[in-house]
């Protein structure tokens, strides 16, 4: 993310005095490049995307894998905050005035040789981290008990003022936490729930902010299901997995999969909670991710839809390449808070003669005419089948009747023919890749949340026998969307 100044000297200084001024004034250039990274900050879009929140959310989590910059984003961002030098493309949560701040980690020593190290520097290399070295104001205090540990510093705000920052750690417990009002605070690996609640109620007077940025190697815990399983408007998760990064090659890439034990690849690499058996597809996603390419229009394709309203409508498209029987999800869509007059022209531009499969609550009504959902959406020119979505009719099986409507018998055919190689997800896909992620049990029973993609992915899985190819394959025109499904997404 920084850069230094080449050494290199040029052939054309031939004299030794030539050459020792030059190598001052590059040691000089590396010297101010050294203490003032934050003017070079260029975060990727995932990380662009977790500073963003800031502004409409409270409370941020940031999952993703280890070594992918998290704990750099946070450093940056309390610097930027400190000092109030908002750059350009800053587009989260500002302040105009001089704040107050925590940086926590699990312990003072974690906390000294990750986010203190980051922020400030290297022990007597101040103003070499994420804070220019000409804005921190005198000596930094240090914490009694912990070489190199700094209890707190104070930085020069852009207005005038000075703001300050105290770094800090869980393991002394919540009531070493109680007491103070600060403005945000960052906290760096996962902490108890309780010194959680305690760091977000500091800033309850201020209304500030809180952000949290680990690798969930501690699977489904406590802080990890509010921000998954309980969100709220004040709640945002940010997920950055290794191919979201750019300082890796794909080369490095599979390497760096490959040195991490198998249990651990998805948290390790994509910051995916360890969810062990407790994943419904357990399986993984190299082996379903392509690159994306045309569809063929000698395909049969099918779409399907799940109906929302306060959890998004999402729907997706499947093409069924029949001579190697493989499925391809190549194009998905989610919309919160949209009507069918909102979501139907989102499906037509894609081909408005693909069918698509819906769920049983499709046959409910809508309050304001009385139309069934399905109509409704025929009615803005949707290819809707005729019938819900269902399981073919096989019969009974080992003397057992099966249920043609079964969410574990689809979710099984699903997984199998992942496992056989038979169903392909396109690589730009996030959305769905994130519900793929998460997807899971509890008790033994499939989670019914943050699944609205893989719903609709069923839907049209299951009824995939009613998949048409393009009507006039000759007319590239029928579908004008079909260039943009494959480069785009």
């Amino acid at each position: 993310m920084t850069t230094s100044p080449t050494t290199t000297l040029p052939e054309s200084l031939k004299t030794l005095p030539e050459k020792q001024a030059y190598l001052r004034i590059l040691q000089e250039l590396s010297r101010r490049q050294d203490q003032n990274k934050l003017s070079r900050y260029t975060p990727y879009l995932k990380q662009r995307e977790f500073h963003a929140k800031g502004a409409t959310h409270r409370e941020r989590l940031f999952r993703a894998g280890n070594q992918l910059g998290k704990t750099w984003s946070s450093a940056y961002e309390i610097a930027i905050h400190l000092t109030g030098l908002y750059p350009e493309w800053w587009t989260g949560k500002r302040w105009s005035r001089p704040i107050t701040g925590w940086a926590l980690g699990e312990s003072m020593e974690s906390t000294r040789d990750t986010l203190q190290r980051l922020v400030m520097g290297r022990p007597g290399e101040w103003g070499t981290g994420a804070i220019p070295k000409k804005l921190i104001i005198g000596d930094p205090k240090r914490a009694q008990g912990i070489a190199d540990s700094i209890d707190s510093v104070a930085v020069r705000h852009i207005s005038g003022g000075q703001s300050r920052l105290y770094f800090k750690s869980y393991e002394k417990g919540r009531s070493k936490l109680q007491g103070e009002t600060i403005d945000f605070a960052a906290l760096d690996e996962e902490p108890p729930a309780d010194i959680y609640t305690e760091v977000l109620t500091r800033t309850n007077a201020t209304k500030g902010i809180t952000w949290i940025t680990f690798t969930p190697l501690l699977g489904m815990s406590d802080v990890v299901r509010m921000f998954l399983q309980n969100p709220t408007p004040e709640r945002a998760d940010i997920n950055m997995t290794i191919d979201d990064v750019e300082h890796y090659t794909p080369e490095e890439r599979a390497k760096i999969i490959a040195s991490y034990p198998a249990h651990e690849r998805e948290a390790r690499a994509r910051g995916v909670p360890i969810l062990g058996s407790g994943r419904v597809f357990a399986i993984a996603e190299s082996e379903l991710r392509v690159e994306p390419f045309p569809i063929p229009d000698f395909w049969p394709q099918i779409a399907g839809i799940d109906f929302g309203w306060d959890h998004p409508t999402a729907c997706a498209w499947l093409a069924w390449d029949r001579d190697t029987d493989t499925v391809y999800l190549h194009d998905a869509i989610k919309r919160r808070e949209s009507t069918p007059r909102d979501i139907a022209p989102m499906i037509t531009v894609r081909g408005p003669w693909i069918p698509v499969a819906w769920p049983h609550d499709g046959l409910q009504t809508e309050k304001g005419s009385g139309i069934q959902l399905a109509e409704l959406y025929r009615q803005h020119g949707v290819n809707m089948l005729h019938e819900k979505a269902s399981m073919p009719d096989t019969g009974a099986e080992g003397g057992i009747q099966v249920s043609r409507f079964s969410v574990e018998a689809s979710v099984m055919a699903m997984l199998q023919a992942m496992q056989a190689g038979k169903f392909k997800v396109f690589a730009h896909l996030n959305d769905w890749w994130e519900e793929f992620r998460l997807y899971h049990r509890k008790d033994g029973k499939i989670v019914k949340e943050g699944d609205d993609l893989i719903s609709a992915v069923r839907y049209a899985y299951m009824m995939r026998r009613a998949a048409i190819v393009t009507p006039d394959p000759s007319k590239s025109m029928l579908n004008p969307r079909r260039e943009f499904n494959w480069r785009a997404g």
